[in-house]
């Protein structure tokens, strides 16, 4: 395969890696629509029940259980991505090597 395909892989690498880091820090951005829903309901959730008095302990839990579930996607991609990058080097290893096997010197 070509150089330009792994590159492309190394910048789809390095944007994951961006947005890993981004949701550890707590940041929304790189969360999709279903991953904000979840937060922004429970945010909701939390502030309405401490506005009645009450802890906001199981918004807090569904928070977190959202970022892990986001974390959880994220690391996958990223795992997907790494596989797919050592399959292209090792494809053009072994067409590099069979180009130099056939030719003559």
């Amino acid at each position: 395969m070509s150089k330009s395909e792994i590159r492309r892989l190394d910048r789809e690498i390095e944007k994951t890696m961006k947005n890993l880091e981004a949701v550890r820090r707590g940041e929304w951005w790189p969360l999709n629509g279903s991953e904000r829903r979840a937060l922004a309901r429970a945010l909701a959730g939390g502030a309405y029940q401490i506005s009645r008095g009450r802890s906001a302990g199981r918004a807090e839990q569904r928070m977190d259980t959202t970022g892990s579930a986001a974390e959880l996607r994220l690391n996958a991609e990223l795992t997907a991505l790494y596989g797919e990058r050592q399959r292209l080097i090792t494809e053009a290893a072994r067409a590099k090597a069979a180009k130099k096997s056939s030719s003559w010197w």
